[in-house]
């Protein structure tokens, strides 16, 4: 049997399975729609679904499961940390091609049409993991200004293998002494107790002035 013959056999398998009725019309065209897929792919991805779906077999079902196989969240979970990255407080850890994706949805959202900015996201997204072939995705973070959304969006990548822990250390503010602390408390207006090295009392007094005569200034 042709592989052409294979993949549709198992589409028509599949969708009898999960209680779908497909015409023959609408089996080649779904076949076609999974054109830019291997064999091996598609199959491994409708056996999933015949296992997983719950509901009606579909395009997107299946090139979400491709997706995740290589190891890229699925359409609609990259959507979901899009979203998340309108907020300029959040840090979001996504992939090249999210953020690829992204950026070709982003005037369409910008535009206030989300659900247009949705599908665009969508159809550009798996286009781009499709022509991506085999290759793992790369993630990276997109770092908010909110600190403690940063830290615990970074320890959540870390817990889930998506970052290593060497990679998450060169992202964070290190451990901070007596005398950062008495710094950081002196740009956030925390009260803190003044370190008592000399020295670097000293130091603080001499800053302190300098800022002093800028302010007259």
């Amino acid at each position: 049997m042709s592989e052409i013959g294979t993949v549709l056999k198992a589409i028509a398998v599949t969708a009898q399975l999960t209680s779908t009725e497909l015409s023959e019309a609408a089996l080649e065209v779904l076949e076609a729609d999974l054109s830019g897929y291997s064999e091996e792919q598609i199959l491994a991805a409708l056996t999933r679904c015949r296992r997983e779906l719950s509901g009606r077999l579909t395009v997107s079902a299946v090139i979400d499961r491709i997706s995740c196989a290589g190891g890229h969240p699925t359409a609609n979970e990259a959507w979901g940390v899009v979203m998340a990255s309108a907020d300029e407080s959040d840090t979001v850890i996504w992939t090249d091609q999210i953020a690829e994706a992204a950026g070709i949805a982003r005037p369409i959202l910008d535009a206030g049409d989300e659900v247009g900015a949705r599908m665009a996201f969508r159809d550009a997204y798996e286009r781009i993991v499709r022509d991506g072939g085999d290759a793992a995705p790369r993630w990276f973070p997109s770092l908010g200004h909110d600190p403690e959304k940063r830290q615990a969006a970074i320890d959540r990548a870390v817990s889930a293998g998506r970052m290593t822990q060497k990679h998450a250390s060169g992202l964070l503010p290190a451990p901070v002494n007596a005398s950062g602390a008495f710094i950081a408390g002196l740009l956030t207006g925390k009260a803190v107790e003044m370190p008592k090295d000399p020295e670097f009392k000293r130091r603080i007094s001499g800053l302190l002035a300098q800022l002093k005569g800028k302010d007259a200034a």
